[in-house]
């Protein structure tokens, strides 16, 4: 037995590339054409072989490391009949030798490599599984060792989330994906079947590299809405439809009664008129006041008209609900609006409070912007967006004349509602936002 130094043979084009995997540790016994390790450029991957069989003594490189044509890979232990050889054999052996966990290879000719395998796409030889064919993990991002591996234990790469460099899966993700599914009777778990949309964790990055940095905890209300939201955006198909609505009655309306009321210190915003509104849409289309089971196999169509306001505090976005809109007059909304956001500001607010809503309203407009797309507030199936109002010219048929114009974005789960439905309700809206005297019909 004698220590064989094994090199990188001729790789064409690669050169100073990283390799992104170390296939092989001290200790394992290789057969020849085992992968050693796998190295990737910008816009493909390849694994390196063994030219010879052998016992790994020592590792001369490890992940993240660049290498060229001739750089030392690993110091192998190999038999006399080789010791001194090229790295490369000169001629296949008559009989193939046992690969590790992998059954047998036939030797390769003289510098053969692996060729280069553009990933994710197919390899040669991918749809030639046992008896003949094997599920297609041409989009799978793993290389050929683990493909192989994925086929021998029946494993669906497509299925399998990945956690190495870039998503790449690993052998031990396929290990886990296996587990995972015999866990739960043979049908995988939300994290093995790929319900986290195959997306690879956030890298931890050490910013204070570039300079100095100030790391500050997020709020409990910061969490817990950012974990609702994610759960929303991931699990709903949001549509937005973007509309205005002429609003330059109802804001000339408002003064006057603001006006009216001065003394009591009574003040009336427009987005009380938009609740109102909103209720007159959700009768006009039930659709709207509505959720699905949590199945997703039945609808539950609501007779009440509770509607939540996000309210912006200094820890977060709170979400209070008001509850038979329906039912109360534009004063009683006003002076429930300014109780419940100074609750809210004030940390006030109780669980029920921010239960048992329909619709909700995400108010921008006295901060600005022009439209945004709300993310629905499940288990509603509709949250309608407001930005802020601003004179546009307008066409009357005669002449363009100075309007006040409210931007609307209506985002809604697309399971229930269809476009020409958005398209409807947010049109209703524009008509009894124009004209506040059709809430009275």
């Amino acid at each position: 037995m004698a220590i064989q130094a094994v090199l990188v043979p001729d790789i064409g084009s690669f050169k100073d590339v990283e390799i992104i995997e170390v296939l092989v540790n001290v200790g394992d016994t290789i057969a020849v054409e085992d992968s050693l390790i796998t190295i990737e450029s910008d816009k493909s991957s390849m694994e390196i072989p063994s030219p010879v069989a052998g016992v790994i003594k020592e590792l001369k490189v490890k992940v993240g490391d660049r290498i060229s044509e001739g750089s030392l890979v690993v110091m192998m232990e190999v038999g006399d009949a080789v010791a001194g050889a090229a790295v490369a054999p000169q001629a296949p052996p008559s009989q193939p030798s046992p690969a590790r966990g992998e059954g047998a290879k036939i030797a390769s000719e003289p510098k053969s490599v692996v060729a280069p395998v553009l990933s994710p796409s197919p390899l040669a030889g991918e749809g030639l599984g046992k008896g003949g064919s094997s599920p297609d993990f041409s989009k799978a991002y793993a290389t050929p060792s683990v493909r192989k591996f994925a086929r021998e234990l029946g494993a669906d790469l497509n299925k399998v989330k990945g956690s190495g460099r870039k998503g790449r899966i690993t052998q031990d993700d396929v290990k886990a994906y296996i587990k995972d599914v015999m866990s739960f009777g043979g049908m995988p778990s939300a994290a093995a079947s790929g319900n986290t949309l195959g997306v690879a964790p956030m890298p931890d990055i050490d910013f204070s590299q570039w300079g100095a940095i100030e790391t500050v905890p997020l709020s409990r209300i910061n969490k817990l809405t950012g974990e609702f939201l994610h759960r929303n955006w991931v699990h709903i198909p949001h549509v937005t439809q973007f509309d205005q609505a002429d609003i330059t009655d109802l804001e000339a309306f408002r003064k006057q009664l603001n006006e009216e009321n001065a003394k009591s210190g009574m003040k009336i915003t427009p987005l009380v008129f938009i609740m109102k509104a909103v209720v007159a849409g959700l009768k006009a289309y039930p659709r709207f006041n509505s959720s699905l089971d949590a199945k997703g196999e039945n609808l539950i169509r609501k007779s009440y008209y509770n509607i939540g306001v996000a309210v912006d505090t200094p820890d977060g976005l709170v979400v209070p609900v008001f509850r038979d809109v329906d039912k109360k007059s534009i004063m009683q909304l006003s002076e429930e609006l300014k109780e419940m956001s100074a609750k809210a500001r004030d940390k006030k607010l109780k669980p029920a409070d921010m239960q048992g809503g329909c619709f909700s309203i995400s108010s921008l407009g006295g901060i600005g912007g022009t439209k945004f797309t709300p993310i629905v507030n499940a288990p509603e199936v509709a949250i309608l967006g407001v930005s802020k109002s601003d004179m546009q010219p307008i066409w009357n048929g005669k002449e363009f004349a100075p309007r006040l114009m409210l931007p609307l974005s209506l985002s809604y789960d697309h399971r229930v509602i269809d476009g020409a439905d958005g398209a409807r309700f947010t049109t209703y809206l524009a008509k009894m936002l124009g004209d506040i005297r059709r809430l009275l019909v």
